[in-house]
């Protein structure tokens, strides 16, 4: 198998278990735990894996011993706030608000708020059918966020989609600050400290929640759940995200958000944890065409009403001459 078909293997499954932590983060909360001493955890247990398999590549000499300068610092801590601390927040507390259903599709717009933002942060030229593609997925999201409902423990979608929304546009902010990094560094000398740095950052906010829960009475099936958003959904997606980045395009791997809603959906709808309305459809469907528009290459154009001038069979020798 090619490393490229690898890479494509990695950047779907990635899809598939952010497609399904919609619904088993959704089983968690806010009922057993609430969001944000879930995130708490979440940041904390990443955090430890990343430092423990850092220290251990580096006693088997599988990596080499990076420095960061320290002008890099802010960098890191800005990609800690928009990547980790702000952006897990948002996400959980609105996913805790809201279906997941909802949350899947509203993430889908994360191409379209980057795009933006490059623009405006960037200053990248945008052409016309990018704008038009932006104002649809706005649409359609300002539209799920107004009108849509859900079922289950949907308890003030609104505010949860709202809230979804903010943490897709955290994550392209983080998005366009760690793009340096990437360029820079091996992903193993920053992602360490871009999580400790999280985790800090988090640790107010989650701290209390996290006391008050009593894990004497949480069932099994909840703390396997807890275990597989913590490894799974942030530290191997990670990691296979940094497979398939070594051989996809970043615009190749973030077409992949696009296969979450479909994987949420259905494993929602499967469990029973949602259902499909016309709401949701609509919104998606103005959400998907805005996301193409925006995301689809400039076609060449070939103008076939001249013909080419025609090639002579025979060009003339110049001779040169010498006197």
């Amino acid at each position: 198998m090619s490393k490229r078909n690898i890479a494509l293997i990695c950047a779907t499954i990635v899809s598939l278990i952010y497609g399904v932590t919609f619904t088993i983060a959704k089983d968690v909360m806010p009922l057993y735990i609430d969001a944000y001493g879930f995130i708490l955890l979440r940041a904390g247990g990443s955090m430890i894996l990343f430092w423990l398999i850092w220290f251990i590549m580096r006693l088997l000499r599988l990596t080499r011993n990076e420095k960061i300068a320290l002008n890099d610092f802010p960098r890191i801590i800005a990609a800690a706030f928009f990547g980790v601390a702000f952006n897990m927040l948002t996400f959980f507390k609105g996913l805790s608000l809201t279906s997941p259903i909802s949350a899947a599709v509203i993430m889908v717009s994360t191409p379209m708020i980057v795009l933006t933002l490059s623009a405006l942060i960037m200053k990248e030229r945008m052409q016309k059918r990018m704008v038009f593609g932006i104002i649809l997925g706005l649409i359609g999201t300002a539209f799920l966020i107004l009108y849509g409902k859900s079922i289950g423990t949907a308890t003030n979608a609104g505010l949860g989609n709202f809230l979804v929304l903010v943490n897709a546009i955290s994550y392209g902010f983080y998005l366009i600050i760690v793009k340096k990094l990437m360029d820079k560094y091996n992903a193993f000398t920053f992602v360490k400290w871009i999580y400790l740095f999280g985790f800090i950052m988090v640790l107010p906010f989650g701290w209390s929640q996290f006391q008050t829960v009593e894990w004497a009475l949480v069932p099994m099936d909840i703390c396997w759940k807890i275990g597989f958003v913590v490894v799974f959904s942030t530290f191997l997606t990670y990691l296979l995200n940094l497979l398939s980045m070594k051989e996809l395009k970043p615009t190749t791997v973030a077409v992949f958000i696009y296969l979450q809603p479909l994987f949420a959906t259905i494993f929602a709808i499967s469990l029973g944890k949602d259902e499909l309305s016309l709401v949701k459809i609509v919104s998606a469907v103005l959400i998907f065409v805005g996301v193409y528009l925006v995301t689809q290459k400039k076609k060449l154009v070939f103008n076939l009403g001249k013909k080419p001038k025609k090639i002579p069979d025979k060009i003339p020798l110049i001779k040169n001459i010498s006197s």
